[in-house]
């Protein structure tokens, strides 16, 4: 299991490096035994997680309760922060203060980059982030990452195309970032006004030396390994007609894939809107709704170890 993470926030993938994620993984493939095996487990039976979620989610905050409940933990929190004590105007860090009171653990969505860091410094219970605006969504990488080692048997030496809005979608920063220690090739496809930030392109070039920028999908994903597609975000935009602008910019159907490999292994964090035609949801290199499934596993990989470290080997 490992204590890498015991006791510890997730608020960046960078927290964790290349030996934490490592670590994530194996755990996770532990955990994936026990669900195929439909075991019932407790190892967080004594633990209470509480989830804060102030943006609307469906596949991160629902697997992170089924992830805790199948560890025999408990669940408090709230998914509309319009019936909180935020309308009155309480601020972040005294919601913090006031529920940690009542949990162990934290698993915090904002709509600001950098609340979970900020949430961090006030919290004496551990802080998971489960996405933070245009920030980062750790456990989103670990889950994508966990899905390419499952359905392509490696991690690295591989030529991974990430497209779409890449400027204001989180995830594609995390795994980038994530995907980027193990070795790896990697083509960020965006209009220019939604390419991958400076900051998160010149980390993947530092760990892999080799990335680039295209503003054509056919082009870079003819000889893909992996396409990571990723939707606009239009809540995130600054004019909504940057969102007619850019809806459309790529799509992809069965027509496209006829242009790349058989095997590409075609992912996407969801929700997806209309750049995944529900035609291709039928291929076996689809794997979207499968890289949903894995977010369970991988989250009860990360509660255990922040809360249980080395325990349960002892």
């Amino acid at each position: 299991m490992g204590g890498t993470l015991f006791g510890r926030d997730l608020v960046a993938i960078g927290d964790l490096g290349r030996k934490g994620i490592e670590d994530v993984l194996s755990n996770a493939s532990e955990m994936q035994s026990v669900l195929e095996k439909g075991k019932r487990v407790d190892y967080l039976k004594n633990n209470i997680m509480a989830t804060l979620f102030f943006e609307p989610s469906t596949r991160t905050r629902l697997s992170f309760e089924s992830a805790m409940q199948r560890l025999g933990g408990g669940v408090i929190g709230f998914a509309d922060a319009n019936t909180t004590s935020t309308i009155k105007g309480e601020t972040l860090a005294d919601t913090v203060r006031i529920v940690e009171s009542y949990s162990d653990i934290l698993v915090l969505r904002h709509n600001w980059a950098g609340a979970a860091r900020e949430a961090a410094k006030y919290a004496k219970v551990p802080v998971i982030n489960a996405g933070d605006g245009a920030g980062e969504h750790p456990t989103q990488a670990l889950l994508d990452l966990f899905t390419i080692k499952k359905e392509a048997g490696k991690l690295s030496k591989l030529k991974v195309v990430i497209a779409g809005d890449l400027k204001y979608g989180r995830t594609s920063h995390s795994f980038a970032e994530a995907l980027s220690l193990f070795g790896n090739e990697f083509v960020f496809v965006a209009p220019e006004e939604l390419q991958i930030p400076d900051s998160v392109y010149k980390s993947v070039v530092k760990n892999s030396g080799n990335a680039q920028k295209s503003e054509s999908l056919s082009k870079a994903a003819a000889d893909a390994d992996v396409i990571y597609m990723t939707r606009v975000q239009k809540e995130r935009l600054p004019k909504p007609e940057d969102y007619q602008k850019f809806e459309h910019a790529f799509r992809i159907d069965e027509k496209f894939l006829k242009s790349v490999r058989e095997d590409v292994l075609l992912m996407h964090p969801l929700p997806r809107v209309s750049e995944i035609s529900p035609e291709v949801d039928k291929l076996k290199n689809s794997v979207y709704f499968k890289q949903a499934g894995y977010g369970v596993p991988i989250r009860m990989a990360v509660l255990d170890m922040i809360l249980n470290g080395d325990s349960r080997d002892s």
